[in-house]
């Protein structure tokens, strides 16, 4: 699989086999024109230093999409000035996507309000947005504080972004950062329906499958505070995402998600098939139900992986005709 987007040091993106130039020049965004997104749930130990933050900076269109909070994270935000929303479902993922119904300014730069994430790096957020990118991801790996994140948690999320990397083709260094920049057009394309935590994830699958133009910027990550505690299970949460993951790639990559598949069955089959033959061998007993198993197994294997590259070559020609579609209704708007 081709990839469809590019490291933060790039000036060229791949594009489904064309090369799409991000303009060096810049467009200047102001302020006025962004809207800092936060979703929350019992955040109100630091909801109001994050709002805060972000006024310092002269960022002052907030909004906080809240899920329902037990505390007093939204009396808190909307003492600071925020516009706050109570989310009619639950998760993140939900929240995110209910919140831009409301947006109404062309871009969004969408962070935790759990005090991890500096407001001072929001200019570095934005910057790439007025060269051309349609999506911005901060890596908190370039500068966390060393209690920022526990060891299980930093060596999950390395996993999960090797994982990416190997599945859907793309290196975005940090998929699971909370700290997003992104045009509203480029949100509006993508296809999502993640409610949880995975959110990032889908977010960074989305942004291959549909070819946007997509770039990394390091930012600074801070240890939670004491007083807030997080509502993220490392084990469970990682097992979802990992899942997420590998269930994405039916449609963006599935030759990887159906060959996987295939060679899981032809593997077993012939582990069987060599099981049923050494019995034979060795001992003339006979296991008819198992050698059926075993054929089964192999020609489901087959089966699987004829159509996972039936399915790639489908997928990518959708891509490149999607592509040249919104070329065409891109150029179309700008005249």
């Amino acid at each position: 699989m081709e990839d469809d987007a590019v490291r933060a040091d790039s000036s060229v993106l791949s594009d489904g086999g064309e090369t799409v130039a991000v303009s060096e020049e810049s467009d200047e965004i102001t302020p006025d024109e962004v809207c800092v997104l936060i979703p929350t749930l019992d955040e109100a130990a630091t909801i109001g230093d994050v709002i805060e933050g972000f006024y310092d900076e002269g960022y002052t269109n907030v909004v906080v999409v809240d899920g329902d909070s037990t505390d007093d994270t939204r009396e808190i935000a909307r003492e600071h000035g925020a516009e706050v929303f109570v989310q009619s479902g639950e998760g993140k993922g939900q929240a995110v996507r209910e919140a831009l119904e409301y947006v109404t300014v062309p871009y969004v730069l969408m962070l935790d309000g759990d005090g991890t994430y500096d407001p001072a790096d929001a200019d570095k957020m934005i910057e790439p947005l007025e060269r051309g990118y349609e999506h911005v991801i901060g890596n908190r790996f370039a500068d966390m504080d060393d209690d920022a994140m526990r060891a299980l948690n930093g060596f999950g999320n390395r996993m999960i972004n090797r994982a990416f990397g190997f599945v859907h083709g793309a290196n975005y260094e940090d998929i699971l950062s909370g700290y997003r920049a992104f045009t509203v057009d480029s949100f509006e394309r993508l296809s999502l329906d993640s409610d949880g935590f995975t959110i990032e994830t889908e977010l960074a699958v989305e942004c291959v499958k549909h070819g946007v133009e997509t770039t990394v910027v390091p930012i600074s990550y801070r240890a939670r505070p004491d007083e807030s505690e997080t509502n993220l299970h490392p084990i469970k949460d990682g097992g979802t995402i990992l899942l997420a993951l590998y269930s994405l790639a039916k449609t963006n990559n599935p030759l990887f998600y159906f060959g996987s598949l295939g060679v899981a069955g032809i593997i077993s089959g012939t582990l069987i098939a060599i099981y049923v033959l050494w019995e034979w061998v060795q001992y003339t007993q006979s296991h008819e139900v198992m050698a059926v198993a075993s054929a089964a197994a192999i020609l489901l294997g087959v089966q699987l992986l004829m159509f996972g590259v039936l399915s790639d070559m489908l997928v990518t020609l959708h891509r490149e005709q999607r592509q040249r579609l919104e070329r065409i209704a891109r150029e179309a708007r700008d005249k």
